[in-house]
């Protein structure tokens, strides 16, 4: 059970956070002492943070920089303040993402399985079957043939593969290539899938990707 760190001194975010987490299947733990941040995180151990920017005793943005000094777990700034400059500064401190309050728990959750993912993924090789799947590369690979998909493609083939055999929304592919800085819309989405789904066919996976009228895409 990978542990999520809250620090984060609303008491009702705490609430929400930690039922939101731990329904996910996250053991989630909430900082208590902001007078000593550091050494509450050294002793938690997180496998990732959840931290606010507007926190007790140390700026949240002060406190990444600190954290960054002696680790490199994964962290993720939640904020109320919708402000490109803070965005900034929290990626150029060494932030691995940055989500601005009210958020989409769906959207949060898909962020931090997303950041486990790659975690888990040093080398970026992922399997689909006998079929090898290099998202870096943007190919495809079996039996000494190569399928070349352009980054769009790849980062939906990837998105499926990640939930394969469960249903994954339009909401959420467009959400994992704004990630992605693949700034898409609608009809660009369905124009991807379609060519990507030819392009598969052509590779002999016929129907791979399945579509749930009103529910999104499977990949089979």
């Amino acid at each position: 059970m990978k542990k999520i760190l809250i620090i984060e001194d609303d008491k009702n975010m705490q609430i929400e956070l930690v039922k939101l987490l731990s329904l996910a299947g996250y053991e989630a733990l909430v900082l208590q002492d902001f007078s000593h941040s550091l050494e509450e995180i050294r002793k938690i151990n997180p496998d990732l943070i959840l931290l606010d920017i507007q926190i007790p005793e140390m700026n949240g943005e002060l406190l990444l920089q600190s954290i960054r000094k002696e680790s490199s777990v994964p962290v993720i700034m939640v904020t109320s303040r919708n402000n490109e400059m803070d965005e900034v500064l929290s990626i150029s401190y060494g932030a691995d993402d940055y989500i601005v309050k009210p958020y989409n728990p769906t959207i949060l959750l898909l962020r931090i399985a997303n950041i486990f993912k790659r975690m888990e993924n040093p080398l970026n090789i992922l399997t689909y079957d006998d079929i090898k799947v290099y998202p870096s590369k943007g190919i495809l690979e079996k039996d000494g043939k190569i399928l070349d998909l352009t980054k769009n493609e790849m980062i939906i083939f990837a998105c499926l593969l990640h939930h394969r055999g469960n249903i994954v929304s339009r909401d959420e592919l467009m959400t994992e290539l704004w990630n992605n800085e693949e700034y898409i819309n609608e009809n660009a989405l369905t124009v991807n899938i379609s060519r990507l789904r030819a392009k598969l066919i052509e590779f002999g996976m016929e129907d791979a990707i399945t579509t749930r009228k009103g529910q999104g895409y499977k990949l089979v």
